[in-house]
């Protein structure tokens, strides 16, 4: 795999192959990143299903999201 460096000075191009330690550092940053996706699809799965529970609640006592608006809360 390659790396471009382009020198702002002078508009020049650089391509050059990344070291092992940048390949290893990539796949690290890769992995946090899908972990990190991962986590925050969650959350929001999580959030869905608990403003869903809370909707199905609201129902089961006649009200709707727009009653707890009209009351303020």
């Amino acid at each position: 795999m390659t790396k471009q460096i382009i020198n702002c000075e002078t508009g020049e191009i650089f391509e050059r192959e990344l070291t092992q330690e940048e390949l290893i550092q990539q796949e690290k940053d890769t992995a946090t990143a899908i972990r990190i996706q991962e986590e925050l699809d969650a959350l929001k799965a999580e959030a869905i299903a608990k403003r869903q529970a809370a909707e199905v609640k609201l129902e089961a006592l006649g009200l709707t999201p727009d009653d707890l608006k009209a009351l303020g809360l």
